[in-house]
């Protein structure tokens, strides 16, 4: 079943693929050439490729669980943040999800008048924008997928974004009528319970981010979400793939066949040593000198002064690929979801045991999805709630931990709203030199660091094809260090 689902989605993703215009494409099949019930998938498809494909990759860096292998030199200009609108790096993310599943679903609402259909049109609609906004925080939106009818959609600022497709969200659930769901969905097997469940995690993640952009009147929203306590079960995953060729995990077909580029960054490594947590080797394997876990510093590949002039592979800890073959890609766990729970319990009920509850629920879930046993007793020693000093930073700091291999856009996205992990004062050179400057977790600043200062990836280029098709494309490019509208800390 997950061939043919793949097969399907792939073949349609193929079909709708843009010519570079987000809003038309001269081969586009449209009205009765594909059904609602076979286009769902391929909506479903090309936004969890975006994100589980570039987005996870770039985000890996970014959230520094990543970096470049010493004998490789493949994503050398990420590691040292050498990004602009040249280099190319949004553009596929770019094109999958507004070619791909935004047209696809501006087909569907033409082909179905069915209510959960579109509510689940909807939801995967919402996720698409969060991720644009989230990327570039200016995004085309209110003139866009008009085809023919405007093919230079302006950009709206990101905060009206998120709230236009908050508002078609909270529509298209009011609008349901008892409709039963007709297309296929791998996602969640037509269960509109899950369904709802999900739109509201979306809600919980997009509002928590709307307050700490200024926008506190969402407060009430996140409060009436927890005591509705309406959230789905299990893991949001489009768990499609097979360990065959040409049927991977599209982050590990695109990375398998290259020359290992990917070793484990130095502040993930330190933090899961520090903590004794049992998921370190999950997907990190110990470094081939002396079978010890080594954490590479962030940029430093290329820089003598850290780690010599005879640094090699064995020197560092290597990515695990084999995790990755047929590895689901997750628009949402249950992991994280929990963790949200912990710290919105925390911070506007004032909850404690709500919040503790949460906290051990979403450690717990995240070793589940691992399958590494410990759980029990990484909580009642580093792990644990009622020790922590600072418990809404443990919250984040596990968060963290466990959205690695599973999510990296939005463990990028929750480093940046919630500034944990805190970037160390100390450099790397400091580091290398004294460890004890630095608290494990940590980020820190690329050894080399084409933007200069303290810069950290906060934001990425517009997509250059937008930039080369779209003349409403903002005159003035947008910086890696620029941030996001929700980043205002």
């Amino acid at each position: 079943m997950k061939k043919i689902y793949l097969l399907a989605a792939a073949g349609l993703m193929m079909l709708s693929s843009c010519d570079l215009d987000i809003n038309q494409n001269p081969n586009y099949p449209t009205g009765a050439d594909i059904s609602p019930e076979l286009q769902f998938p391929a909506v479903i498809s090309a936004i969890a490729d975006a994100s589980g494909d570039q987005m996870f990759n770039y985000g890996g860096f970014f959230a520094q669980y990543f970096e470049q292998m010493p004998e490789a030199n493949q994503y050398n200009d990420i590691a040292e943040l050498n990004i602009d609108e040249s280099k190319d790096v949004f553009n596929r993310c770019y094109n999958n999800i507004y070619a791909g599943a935004l047209m696809d679903i501006e087909d569907i609402k033409t082909k179905t008048t069915n209510t959960a259909n579109l509510f689940a049109c909807q939801v995967m609609r919402t996720q698409a924008f969060q991720l644009l906004v989230d990327n570039t925080s200016e995004t085309p939106y209110s003139e866009a997928l008009q085809g023919g009818a405007n093919s230079s959609p302006k950009y709206d600022d990101g905060k009206t974004v998120y709230e236009g497709v908050l508002a078609e969200l909270d529509a298209a659930e009011a609008a349901l009528t008892g409709d039963v769901m007709t297309m296929t969905d791998p996602l969640l097997n037509k269960n509109l319970s899950q369904w709802k469940g999900y739109a509201n995690a979306l809600r919980l993640r997009m509002y928590l981010r709307l307050i700490d952009g200024g926008q506190s009147e969402y407060t009430a929203k996140v409060t009436a979400l927890l005591a509705a306590n309406n959230f789905f079960s299990g893991n949001v995953a489009w768990d499609v793939f097979m360990d065959k060729e040409g049927q991977y995990n599209p982050w590990y077909q695109s990375v398998f066949s290259l020359t290992s580029n990917h070793c484990a960054a130095y502040p993930i490594v330190s933090y899961m040593q520090n903590m004794a947590d049992p998921r370190l080797s999950y997907a990190i394997k110990a470094r081939t000198s002396d079978n010890t876990f080594v954490g590479q510093f962030p940029g430093s590949k290329q820089e003598p002064a850290i780690v010599g002039t005879s640094y090699k592979n064995k020197d560092v800890s290597t990515i695990n690929y084999d995790v990755a073959h047929d590895m689901p890609i997750y628009l949402f766990t249950q992991s994280e979801l929990q963790f949200l729970i912990a710290e919105a319990q925390m911070r506007f009920n004032n909850n404690a045991s709500a919040a503790k509850a949460a906290y051990e629920a979403g450690v717990e879930a995240d070793f589940a999805l691992r399958g590494v046993s410990g759980a029990e007793g990484f909580l009642a020693a580093a792990g644990s709630w009622d020790n922590a000093a600072d418990k809404l930073k443990l919250v984040y700091m596990q968060k963290w931990t466990a959205l690695f291999m599973h999510d990296h856009m939005e463990a990028w996205s929750e480093i940046r709203r919630t500034d944990v992990p805190a970037l160390s004062t100390a450099s790397a050179a400091q580091i290398k030199a004294n460890p004890a400057l630095y608290t494990p977790g940590d980020l820190i600043c690329p050894a080399v660091n084409k933007k200069g200062g303290n810069n950290i990836a906060m934001s990425m280029p517009y997509s250059s094809n937008s930039r080369k098709y779209n003349v409403n494309t903002p005159a003035t490019a947008r910086q890696i260090t620029d941030k996001v509208f929700w980043d205002v800390k």
